[in-house]
């Protein structure tokens, strides 16, 4: 059975770093397409960033470009984000998603088949 575990969310002041860890079970790892999204109270679900299979590509939502990068490590069936240079408006809580797919490639839309609990990012001086 697939699972997915998120990790890595805190609390942290404006300006800091976090790396948020998604590891996923009963997969194989290098079929499937991973993403990051995240929900702020009140607000509607937003994806965030995105790997493909190989981790050749990737995709970023405007607003955390040149501050965070996502990374996989097949071996390890694990996704990381590494937030950087984090604002109050990164606040959320952040789930890493999946789906099996065909292609290398990777998109923000809400098409995935599997999702996991999340994990809490608070950044508040």
């Amino acid at each position: 059975q697939l699972q997915l575990v998120e990790s890595g969310g805190g609390l942290v002041q404006p300006g800091g770093s976090l790396r948020l860890s998604c590891s996923a079970s009963g997969l194989t790892s290098g079929l499937y397409v991973v993403a990051w999204f995240r929900q702020a109270p009140g607000k509607e679900r937003e994806g965030v960033s995105c790997i493909s299979r190989s981790g050749g590509r990737t995709n970023y939502v405007d607003s955390v470009k040149g501050r965070f990068t996502i990374s996989r490590d097949n071996a390890e069936n694990t996704v990381y984000l590494q937030m950087n240079s984090l604002k109050p408006e990164d606040t959320a809580l952040y789930f890493c998603a999946t789906t099996m797919t065909l292609f290398d490639k990777c998109d923000l839309t809400n098409n995935y088949a599997s999702w996991g609990k999340g994990t809490q990012v608070t950044v508040s001086s």
